[in-house]
């Protein structure tokens, strides 16, 4: 998995009852783009380091998206 700073992380929940979770990746640990992840996750405004497991995919902005 490789990212660029922008980024948004998507973790699904593979239990019943557990919550996804997203957030911005706001800085990378490598250059290549290879995790960890310093991510801001949307629901507490808390930037984690963050190791992405089978449940998680990227999502890349689209050039010219405009604001979120």
């Amino acid at each position: 998995m490789q990212a660029v700073v922008g980024d948004h992380v998507v973790v699904e929940g593979t239990r019943p009852g557990t919550m996804r979770r997203d957030g911005e990746i706001v800085a990378l640990h490598h250059p290549d783009g290879t995790p960890p992840y310093d991510v801001r996750w949307d629901q507490t405004d808390q930037v984690t380091i963050f190791f992405p497991g089978p449940d998680t995919h990227l999502v890349h902005p689209q050039a010219g998206a405009g604001p979120r």
